[in-house]
């Protein structure tokens, strides 16, 4: 069973983001093997919200996606409570989430983003945004550091920060594509004063526009891009390898939706073969630099996750 869930994980993180598993081959084979079970269980998680499989089939949200959420939450739930699970994404997050001791709360908030989903949250502001960006992705950041033994608050924040740079890439890069299924995440603030009317975001006659509202997004993950890679230097030399060539290799793609401008969503932006292993030797060498070199502070005006507690509480 054991090495089943290894095979499950491992095919999930190939076919689903080929970005992340390049960087995942990087970390030695106990941390790997609990990144690739935790990836499996979000990308299962994101596929039943979203009818999709492995994120490539129809993005047609179920019927009672209400249903299909309380189902996982109510799974997740269990597989805390040590009860057998015999999906195969549930049996690899009981694995990892009680072998790392994951803290609940980091899970909740990652299945609240797909309530989001769910509910048809819309975004006004960038904060908005964030707070999305938050639950599917800076949460991910949390719970992955856990994996890597990290308790410390402050470095929390940067792998909280690394998510949210992720996530706001992936915004920028996918904008035409969420919005053909009725997801725009892109803050509705940004969207007026480019002209763009929150239900023609996929239309063509916008995409010079619309290439500037993405440039936008993309700077706008560059602070949270330079505050993960402060953090690196508190993770195994391993790990930090790993966290540096995937944040190199996200950044790439956002770079490149940026120098594409209207013709951004023409095909969906990547990276090639030979950037990944020029940004695998990047990020070995900002490994090994971290250890040499005393982090910044986190600059203050960089999103704070306490907000994401708040605004659920209210």
């Amino acid at each position: 069973m054991s090495e089943a869930l290894l095979a499950h994980a491992t095919d999930t993180i190939n076919v689903g983001s080929k970005s992340f598993a390049a960087a995942a081959r990087l970390f030695d084979p106990a941390t790997r093997r609990s990144v690739l079970m935790l990836y499996a269980w979000c990308r299962h998680c994101d596929d039943v919200i979203d009818g999709q499989e492995l994120g490539f089939a129809s993005a047609t949200a179920p019927r009672d996606a209400g249903a299909q959420l309380a189902m996982l939450e109510d799974r997740t739930r269990r597989a805390y409570a040590g009860e057998t699970m015999h999906e195969p994404a549930f049996a690899a997050f009981q694995e990892v989430a009680l072998r790392h001791a994951i803290p609940p709360r980091f899970a909740y908030d990652h299945l609240a983003g797909f309530a989001m989903d769910v509910h048809g949250t819309r975004y006004e502001t960038i904060d908005d945004t964030l707070r999305y960006c938050y639950h599917v992705a800076g949460v991910v950041g949390l719970m992955m550091a856990a994996i890597m033994g990290v308790r410390e608050d402050t470095v929390l924040d940067r792998a909280c920060d690394l998510g949210l740079a992720f996530q706001l890439t992936n915004i920028a890069r996918d904008i035409v594509e969420d919005a053909a299924i009725g997801r725009v995440y892109v803050p509705a603030q940004w969207l007026r004063e480019a002209g763009i009317p929150p239900d023609e975001v996929a239309l063509p006659r916008h995409r010079a526009a619309l290439a500037r509202v993405a440039a936008r997004l993309v700077d706008h993950a560059e602070p949270y891009y330079g505050s993960a890679a402060d953090g690196i230097a508190a993770l195994p030399l391993r790990c930090a390898w790993a966290i540096a060539t995937a944040r190199y290799v996200y950044r790439q793609i956002g770079i490149e939706v940026k120098r594409r401008g209207a013709h951004a969503w023409d095909e969906r932006a990547g990276t090639s073969k030979a950037m990944k292993l020029w940004l695998l030797t990047k990020g070995a060498g900002l490994a090994v630099a971290s250890r040499f070199r005393r982090p910044k502070t986190r600059p203050r005006a960089l999103w704070q996750r306490a907000a994401a507690a708040h605004a659920t509480a209210a």
